[in-house]
């Protein structure tokens, strides 16, 4: 078998077993996979495991470090030599069996798209990555015997990614590794593709006011409101998001007080804030945490003051341009050119696995299929709601393209 595979004729292989690629992602689509239904969520891995076992891969389920969530699915096929290609796609949903059972949302063919629960976010793009192989497999046998691959899936990345990125790091960090290719969904428009070369960072934070209960008729001066505290606070935080600076702060949730008649001396609310530059996210970070201790709410007899709490719940750190991302870029983008197609980079303000591991691995994202809606299960007549949907024409453009780079990879040309 040759090293180069003509795109026409790949093209027509690729076409020749669409409905073969079309019905495997059916089957994934039908499990529901909520990242906290765990057996969902293992049921699609052993799924995906049966799938790709004729391509010569061996599975392993790893339980994630939350018992909450399904087992992470490692796939394996050694090759001949230590040269590694990672591959990365998640298992879970964000929808719960009765949400798609409510909004009648399931695999539904209508002229260009098909609608359902992953389709492109992310079922599709593991279907892509079998094509992709596939492809290797059948016109480059030798390359794709020498290469090791790893094909990684994530059983919570809806949730949490952290325990993920961590065995990504284990398996695939070392110079060994070419690139970490992560198959979430991607534009392309015309012969427009766009790639995904950074990510903003996250961070969760959950604040605190406590205050001073109090009668609310009979003795409201001795009450020192939590809830007004907590509203002064919230518009605080809000005016820290600076478009210009791409820092955004999403006050999500807010809760307070017991009942109508008493001062309310508790409330709470969950932050998320979203950077991209690392610096702005750490200046982000410090704004937010120089809140505790703040206050400006005190009871009516000016005895006792509102008192604020700033923890911080989770973070995700940027995923900035860097050097090795664009390396892998330059390649995709010739591959583009090569094909007729124009590759352009995108910075996506969405998460990914590649969050967690970019600074060790070279990382490419957006590998996926095209499609639209992610995360959203209703639809209405008027088509203001519509549902999450993927493309069914985009998998063979995005094929070729992720084909012809990584043979390129593969036999080091880079630009």
């Amino acid at each position: 078998m040759t090293a180069t595979i003509d795109p026409q004729i790949l093209s027509a292989y690729l076409a020749s077993k669409l409905d073969f690629y079309l019905a495997m992602l059916q089957e994934m689509v039908a499990i529901n996979s909520f990242s906290a239904n765990p057996a969902g969520v293992n049921h699609l891995a052993q799924l995906t495991a049966r799938q790709f076992a004729p391509l010569g891969f061996h599975a392993e389920l790893i339980p994630s470090a939350d018992p909450l969530y399904g087992s992470h699915l490692i796939l394996t096929r050694p090759g001949r030599t230590p040269r590694t290609i990672g591959c990365i796609s998640h298992l879970d949903t964000v929808f719960p069996a009765a949400e798609e059972t409510a909004n009648q949302f399931h695999w539904q063919p209508a002229g260009e798209r098909i609608y359902g629960p992953g389709t492109v976010d992310i079922k599709g793009g593991t279907v892509l990555i079998y094509m992709m192989l596939d492809a290797l497999h059948h016109f480059t046998r030798d390359l794709y015997d020498d290469t090791t691959w790893v094909l990684l899936f994530d059983a919570s990345e809806e949730a949490n990614g952290e325990h993920f990125g961590q065995i990504c790091r284990q398996r695939l960090a070392g110079p060994q590794t070419l690139a970490a290719l992560i198959f979430e969904g991607g534009r392309l428009e015309g012969p427009e593709a766009q790639l995904v070369v950074a990510r903003k960072g996250m961070a969760v934070y959950h604040v605190t006011v406590t205050g001073k209960a109090a009668h609310a008729g009979a003795s409201h001066e001795q009450g020192a409101n939590a809830i007004v505290q907590m509203a002064e606070t919230v518009r605080q935080i809000a005016s820290f998001t600076d478009y210009d600076r791409q820092i955004t702060f999403n006050v999500g949730t807010i809760a307070g007080g017991t009942v109508v008649n008493r001062v309310p001396h508790f409330a709470t609310a969950t932050v998320e804030m979203r950077a991209f530059d690392q610096a702005v996210y750490e200046e982000g970070m410090a704004k937010m945490l120089a809140l505790s201790g703040q206050a400006s709410v005190v009871s009516g007899n000016g005895q006792y003051p509102c008192h604020i709490s700033v923890t911080v719940n989770h973070t995700m750190p940027p995923w900035p341009r860097n050097a090795a991302t664009d390396r892998l870029f330059a390649v995709w983008q010739a591959a583009a050119e090569a094909l007729g197609l124009r590759a352009l980079p995108e910075e996506r303000g969405g998460l990914s696995d590649g969050n967690y591991f970019w600074q060790e691995i070279p990382t490419l994202d957006g590998l996926g299929p095209a499609g639209g809606n992610a995360h959203c299960s209703e639809r209405s007549p008027d088509g203001s709601k519509e549902q999450e949907f993927v493309r069914p024409g985009s998998f063979i453009p995005k094929t070729l393209l992720n084909t012809t780079a990584v043979l390129a990879l593969l036999r080091n040309e880079t630009p």
